[in-house]
């Protein structure tokens, strides 16, 4: 991204804070619905496994929307496409409010995954919808910020964008079970959908209309490797992304409560799911903390990369402390470790994309770091807990150990080569 158009530092802010509001108010929306949807298989008439369909649509139509909604964004700029994103996503909620009032009517039966019913098929919609709606909002603000922003404050907002996107999901889950449990599942799912429509509204009176015109084909998810074939720069971050979403958002996310299960992990009155909670908040407030922290640090080193080698580190030691010491103190500080890694590593590898990506590319670009992500994230539970089953938690973990710190060979040493990955500080030296 190059810096000729230049913004006031007044106009940054404000353009940045209404992206990052929509961001967080995204993941606020997002979260109220997660303690709810889990407990509805019954309600519903559905099975387990088409619950689970319900509760991963959205990252499914993500993956698959990424590289078009970049297209797009990168076609006609990022307002338009993000402001419909986050309406499109504010109709999820008031789908799942549909959804427990339509009839309960079985409407046949899929082999594997058992009764198809109406409120299910409106849910799963519902879920649809959010997961193309974030599509566009999650490319949008990253094209957004790093259009309007130059390489000596590009890691700063690219740390808050970041720090907002990591905190709003927790913020939510805390919401949603509050108003579940003192009011009901239709007025938490009302409260998602007001604060979505909050994130639109904003956006809609704030974001200018940057960039876009760009002469570009559509492309699809099928044609990733025909846009990375001249860019292996944004590949190699894109697999940074990945590893981070797969070890944090996947393998953690999906393993971390029949760990503390399996070694009878307590704390106080917690048993296994609430010691998971409890650890995952810690490891979440941290890699958010670090995120806004290590942003602002990454505009002031003479490489952002520099930051990787640490983050990479400290993450590689915290699996094999989850893998080698199975108590409870350990446990929090391999978190800690974990989520401190995760918040240095993912502003920097944002930050770099958005130095090197011309801003006509910045949609599509953004669109590759982000299937990357979402690939890491399905992989992730779906691997993890059969490789618990055959192998064991130790080895588990410690083979995440090695695939993180693979990162400092396949990752950090190829963007340390790049001279292009500098900061404007640097380059005015």
């Amino acid at each position: 991204m190059t810096d000729d158009d230049t913004y006031s530092s007044g106009e940054i802010r404000t353009i940045a804070l209404a992206v990052i509001a929509g961001i967080f108010f995204g993941g606020v929306a997002t979260g109220v619905a997660f303690p709810t949807l889990p407990l509805l298989d019954e309600r519903l008439i559905i099975s387990t496994l088409m619950l689970s369909v319900i509760l991963s649509a959205n990252r499914i139509a993500r993956l698959f929307m990424n590289t078009p909604a970049g297209t797009i964004i990168d076609r006609v700029g990022a307002r338009t496409p993000m402001i419909v994103g986050l309406f499109t996503q504010a109709l999820a909620p008031f789908g799942y409010i549909l959804g427990l009032y339509v009839p309960e009517v079985v409407l046949g039966t899929i082999p594997i995954f058992g009764q198809v019913s109406l409120p299910g098929l409106v849910f799963v919609l519902s879920r649809l919808f959010w997961g193309i709606g974030s599509a566009f909002v999650f490319i949008g603000a990253f094209a957004t910020v790093t259009y309007v922003t130059t390489s000596d404050n590009r890691g700063r907002w690219v740390g808050y964008l970041r720090g907002g996107q990591s905190l709003g999901f927790p913020a939510g889950l805390i919401l949603g079970g509050v108003l579940t449990d003192i009011a009901s599942m239709e007025i938490a799912f009302l409260a998602a959908g007001l604060l979505a429509l909050i994130a639109g509204t904003v956006a809609t009176l704030v974001l200018p209309d940057i960039h876009g015109g760009a002469d570009t084909d559509s492309a699809k998810l099928r044609e990733l490797p025909t846009l990375l074939r001249g860019r292996p720069a944004v590949l190699v971050i894109g697999f940074g992304n990945f590893t981070l979403q797969f070890l944090w958002g996947g393998v953690i996310l999906a393993t971390l409560a029949r760990y503390a299960s399996d070694f009878g992990l307590e704390l106080s009155l917690l048993e296994a799911a609430g010691v998971s909670g409890v650890v995952m908040a810690v490891g979440v407030l941290t890699s958010g903390t670090t995120t806004v922290i290590m942003g602002r640090v990454s505009d002031r080193v003479s490489d952002r990369t520099l930051l990787t080698l640490p983050a990479f580190c400290a993450m590689s030691v915290g699996f094999l402390v989850i893998a080698y010491v199975p108590t409870l103190e350990a446990l929090f500080a391999a978190i800690f470790l974990i989520g401190l890694g995760m918040g240095a590593a993912a502003p920097a590898l944002m930050a770099i994309l958005g130095d090197l990506t011309p801003g006509d590319e910045l949609g599509r670009m953004g669109g590759v770091y982000n299937v990357m992500g979402d690939i890491g994230l399905s992989l992730g539970p779906l691997v993890a807990l059969p490789a618990v089953d055959a192998i064991g938690f130790q080895w588990t973990y410690a083979l995440c150990a090695a695939l993180v710190f693979s990162c400092l060979l396949v990752v950090s040493v190829p963007l340390l080569r790049n001279p292009k990955v500098t900061t404007s500080a640097v380059k005015a030296d």
